[in-house]
């Protein structure tokens, strides 16, 4: 196993303020209470936590309705121990891929602020509260010829929280299909067969696969829904609903001042926009804010009503990392780039609300590759960034490389020669008459195009002749940039364990680098 790096720059869609957190900090440290992330800043995280015995004993009371007795629990329950959390939507059968990649680097890191004198727990948040069943319904898979498949599961009820949707017929057999021929496909699907019972929830399958598959990092696990943690939530929700105007107008300023700053708000937010939801009736539902009543369908509800239904309500994007960490004593939150860039609005509830906020770090990411894809990328050299073309884009580069090196040779000689020949008759024309630079220019062009043309007419035409080529450029691009997706952010890390086998976590944890931000390709 060995590991080489991508700078996040070099990546599709990472915006610039989840850049500037990750290579240049100061850039954006007026809206992070902690940029940096060395041991100084996660130890002022902590000094900064504010937690009660009782509240200690409560925690650890509402994790034992979910999680066994371990010693994460038990370190959890001393004074001065930290949460090091991360947390993902509940997809079906594990969701992406870098749902394991946060909660492996939340263990690392918890790790490494033990070692070094601050005890740390680590503890994922299963989002069990969000509605969008669209979002968490299937799963990507692949199979021995890195054949992308979806699985999926029937619609939910409409804003139903998708944690609480029961799956009486989980769609195992599709999965084991889905991952045919490799090599411990049965041995996975057995594991995720375990976990999502007939009957199980969202949820409570989710919970279960993740504890599985990384039962030796002993991570806590929040779900949000449970009534203990409901009665925890309580106060922030409360308060957050007493005071929205003013968090309001927080919020609204941050805005512009990420806009200022040549960055954007990373969620919409209007006047008159809710910072929670409320749930009734087995339903999240979207609340409207005009001053002090909330609007549901027409139906008014005043702000003191809404108080009193504290423990039904549900938080926003915005607020949800603050009601978090109101229930947790979090020094550090691991996240993907919209998350972080979330945290820079989110700074000002937590200012407001808490009056402290955990360092934000930015997930590790992983690119796997098993031994043949990379020999494959050394023989027709190339890299990450080759895939996000599109697959004809990533044929027509292997195809330069099947054209016998006499006839790629000529045509680097006839285009070299016609270049030179065009560039003296521009001279020359400029020097007559510099109106008919103009059409030597457009002309000029068209010729390069055409012998750029004849180029790619013989790529093709070798790679016709060439069907093992055709089938590692699907393959690959299969593997590495699936439905124009990053791997990681599309397929489930099911498919590479039936590849490496269950100990891939081990080393997925051992690749992890604390002080490295860049994406890692990891030969496995």
């Amino acid at each position: 196993m060995y590991c080489s790096c991508v700078r996040q720059s070099d990546l599709p869609s990472t915006s610039q303020l989840a850049l500037d957190v990750l290579y240049h900090p100061d850039r954006g440290s007026r809206f992070y209470r902690h940029p940096l992330r060395d041991l100084a800043s996660y130890q002022a995280a902590a000094g900064e936590i504010r937690f009660s015995g009782e509240r200690r004993a409560a925690l650890i009371a509402a994790l034992r309705a979910r999680n066994p007795e371990s010693p994460s629990l038990a370190r959890l329950a001393q004074p001065g121990t930290v949460a090091v959390v991360t947390g993902q939507q509940v997809g079906l059968f594990g969701g992406p891929a870098y749902t394991v990649y946060k909660a492996l680097h939340a263990a690392k890191l918890a790790e490494w602020l033990t070692a070094n004198g601050q005890p740390a727990v680590p503890v994922f948040w299963l989002a069990t509260e969000d509605h969008d069943f669209a979002e968490v319904n299937h799963v990507w898979v692949f199979n021995a010829e890195n054949r992308p498949a979806k699985v999926e599961v029937g619609r939910g009820a409409g804003a139903q929280p998708v944690g609480g949707v029961a799956l009486p017929s989980p769609p195992l057999s599709e999965l084991r299909d889905a991952m045919a021929g490799l090599p411990f496909a049965d041995e996975v699907a057995n594991l995720v067969e375990e976990s999502y019972r007939p009957g199980a929830t969202m949820g409570e399958g989710f919970g279960a696969l993740l504890r599985r598959l990384l039962e030796g990092f002993d991570i806590l696990q929040v779900d949000p829904m449970l009534p203990q943690f409901r009665e925890l939530a309580a106060p922030a929700l409360r308060a957050a609903v007493e005071s929205a105007p003013e968090l309001s107008v927080r919020v609204l300023e941050r805005g512009r001042e990420l806009a200022a700053a040549g960055y954007h708000a990373q969620v919409h937010m209007e006047e008159h926009t809710s910072f929670v939801f409320l749930l009734e009736n087995g339903k999240r539902l979207a609340l409207r804010r005009h001053g002090n009543e909330y609007i549901l369908n027409g139906r008014r509800i005043g702000a003191q009503e809404l108080m009193d239904k504290a423990d039904s309500l549900s938080p926003n994007a915005l607020l949800r990392p603050v009601v978090q960490d109101s229930m947790l004593p979090t020094a550090a939150y691991i996240g993907g780039a919209a998350e972080i860039a979330y945290l820079a609005q989110s700074e000002v509830l937590y200012d407001a609300m808490l009056e402290r906020m955990p360092v934000a770090v930015p997930r590790s990411g992983f690119t796997i590759l098993d031994v043949r894809s990379e020999k494959l990328f050394q023989r027709y050299d190339i890299s990450l960034q080759d895939f996000f073309h599109g697959e004809e884009a990533l044929r027509e580069r292997l195809s330069a490389k099947l054209v016998p090196p006499a006839m790629a040779g000529a045509l680097r000689d006839t285009a070299a020669v016609v270049d030179g020949a065009l560039d003296r008759l521009r001279q020359e024309m400029a020097g007559f008459d510099a109106t008919l630079t103009g059409a030597v220019d457009r002309s000029a062009r068209k010729i390069r195009y055409q012998i750029e043309k004849i180029g790619r007419k013989a790529g093709r035409e070798a790679l016709a002749r060439d069907a093992r080529a055709a089938r590692d450029a699907t393959s690959l691009h299969g593997l590495i940039y699936p439905e124009r997706r990053l791997q990681e952010r599309l397929y489930s890390i099911l498919p590479f364990l039936a590849r490496h086998g269950l100990g891939l976590t081990a080393r997925i944890h051992e690749a992890i680098e604390l002080d490295c931000p860049d994406h890692r390709i990891l030969v496995a």
